[in-house]
């Protein structure tokens, strides 16, 4: 079993932290733009509705400690098609945290430098941490915590220089804001729509999950409190001075650099600088966390066989380098698109985003449903996780609204990407498609019709070959039925190992064969290798039989875990839940 050192509280709080904290540097903006004086009532709700996920996650991972987030739990809860949507909106989620992010140091930088090429800027950036993660740099859990400590330190400084202002220059501009008309026209639908622009500012809060099994046991849960924390005193906070302390045109002069503005108007020019500096460091570390995160993300994606093989091709530095190429042209395109316009970018993102995070609600309750014995450390109740979900719902509704043609942008990446993964979960009966297409053509072209059935006979042999292995207890005939639903259902083979482990001297139940022979019977389409054998379940014996029958752990399944189980689930290298 691996010993390597595990992400201790800060370090882990760091990287994720990076991510969401960086909201906070265009967030405020955002919510002002529809929310207006009451911008920071807005942000404070969302603070509210992340303080509901907080639990959410904890009961979900807690349960489940796999990376993948949204992915892992409907793979392990529900099928493979499902868990495909969801990681398709995560990747979604991974491009548009990228372009943003950079365009967005791009745009604090530009304060710095004003001859600076934003568009160009941008691409560079992002070209940067393509050729970074390609040659296997990835983020170094130290320089994350320089970063995060930075950028703590630079947000508390923003904060205690603009209350100083005020306490020096008095609320007059805070009074004539507040005296100018409500957006949208009453104070209800200004804090709906600003709530659902604001939602933004909890990007990254998912990104915790992805890498939950290299951090240390219980850091999980006290990162998902950091993150809130963090999101909970800044946002609300740095909005509501800055509507103290700016006129409003101001504001929508400086959206995509409003923090760096209200340093230099309440500290001066260093603060400002500072705001800048900071402001470039944690959004590219942002960026950072995307290409690494979409990496790991892909690639399980592409163990499952969701995604093309191609895709595990690594170099000397076992970079996956054309998942990181695919992800680079991917942000590319959208940076085009949209111009580096920060409006469409968030509307993208947004929906990605929140759509997410309601796969999480969901899986949340898929899990209470069908893994009701699976130990979890927290609970979320019923009407939590329906309160978090309606909330989520009404923000994504919000943001809909708002800019129709931002749903347009977002289902030109959106509906692609699930074609793709349809043709992919469904190429058995398109390539059994093709395959009766050559046949008719037998007597036009007899040539080309040969060699297109011996290009996808061999094909579906290459499909058919992998084996897969289900773990039995003993299973009743209910339960095995149910596996060999699933693997017919979501998986492409012809071969199932059903093994069952016993003690020395132990005899199989000879009702367990008579019911396996029954299956094998039903599922014509399955082979079924009924083995047995002497030994205890764990991690080194899945380690022993992946390596002497060649088939990888997340080919491997298991039943629901109880209480009793003394293993974690995340110990077992990526066996799945099936039943």
């Amino acid at each position: 079993m691996s010993h390597e050192k595990k992400l201790n509280e800060l370090e882990a709080t760091a990287i994720c932290g990076n991510d969401i904290s960086s909201s906070c540097l265009y967030v405020s903006a955002l919510a002002i733009a529809y929310a207006g004086q009451y911008a920071w009532i807005a942000l404070l709700i969302v603070g509210a509705v992340l303080y509901l996920f907080r639990s959410i996650y904890g009961e979900v991972v807690g349960a489940l400690p796999l990376n993948g987030g949204a992915y892992n739990v409907l793979l392990n809860t529900t099928s493979k098609r499902n868990a495909a949507l969801a990681a398709c909106l995560t990747i979604l989620s991974y491009m548009a945290t990228a372009v943003i992010s950079a365009s967005e140091a791009m745009h604090y930088l530009h304060t710095l430098w004003h001859g600076l090429p934003i568009i160009g800027a941008t691409l560079g950036l992002l070209g940067l941490f393509l050729v970074l993660t390609i040659l296997g740099i990835s983020e170094s859990a130290k320089v994350a915590v320089g970063i995060f400590l930075v950028h703590l330190i630079s947000l508390t400084l923003l904060v205690g220089s603009a209350i100083w202002y005020l306490a020096t220059h008095g609320i007059d501009n805070l009074s004539f804001n507040f005296q100018l008309p409500v957006k949208g026209g009453n104070i209800i639908t200004a804090l709906f729509f600003g709530f659902s622009a604001a939602m933004l500012g909890i990007s990254g809060f998912e990104s915790s999950a992805n890498f939950v099994e290299e951090q240390a046991r219980g850091v999980f849960a006290k990162t998902l409190r950091n993150m809130w924390v963090v999101v909970s005193f800044f946002n609300p906070i740095i909005a509501f001075l800055a509507i103290a302390v700016l006129p409003m045109n101001d504001v929508s002069t400086h959206t995509e650099t409003l923090l760096s503005h209200l340093g230099t108007t309440t500290g001066g020019r260093w603060l400002g600088t500072l705001i800048s500096v900071d402001a470039v460091a944690v959004l590219s570390g942002a960026v950072l966390t995307s290409f690494v995160g979409v990496s790991g993300l892909m690639k399980r994606m592409t163990l499952d066989r969701i995604l093309p093989q191609f895709f595990l091709k690594e170099n000397k530095a076992k970079s996956n380098y054309l998942i990181l190429i695919t992800f680079f042209l991917l942000c590319v395109s959208v940076l085009l698109i949209t111009n580096g316009e920060l409006g469409p970018l968030a509307g993208v993102y947004t929906i990605s985003f929140l759509s997410v995070m309601a796969f999480f609600a969901l899986g949340n309750f898929l899990l209470k449903s069908k893994r009701p014995k699976l130990p979890r450390p927290v609970y979320a109740g019923v009407f939590t996780v329906t309160l978090a979900l309606i909330s989520i719902l009404l923000a994504l509704y919000g943001n809909i609204r708002i800019h129709p043609d931002y749903l347009i942008v977002f289902l030109q990446y959106f509906l692609p990407a699930m074609a793709l993964v349809s043709i992919m979960l469904n190429r058995i009966a398109i390539l059994n498609l093709i395959l009766a297409a050559a046949n008719s053509f037998a007597q036009h072209s007899p040539r080309i019709s040969r060699f297109s059935r011996l290009l996808v006979r061999r094909k579906l042999r290459e499909l058919h070959q992998q084996e897969f292995v289900f773990f039995t207890k003993g299973d009743n005939v209910s339960n095995l039925n149910k596996v060999m639903a699933y693997v017919v259902e979501n998986e492409f083979t012809t071969k199932l190992k059903i093994v069952t482990l016993l003690k020395d001297g132990e005899q199989f139940p000879q009702e367990l064969l008579t019911d396996i022979h029954v299956l094998d019977r039903a599922y014509e389409q399955i082979e079924v290798d009924f083995v047995t054998m002497e030994g205890k379940f764990g991690p080194e014996l899945i380690d022993k039989l992946s390596a002497e029958w060649n088939i990888p752990k997340n080919f491997m399944f298991i039943g629901s875990p109880g209480n009793q189980f003394p293993y974690h689930i995340s110990e077992l290298g990526g066996v799945r839940l099936i039943v």
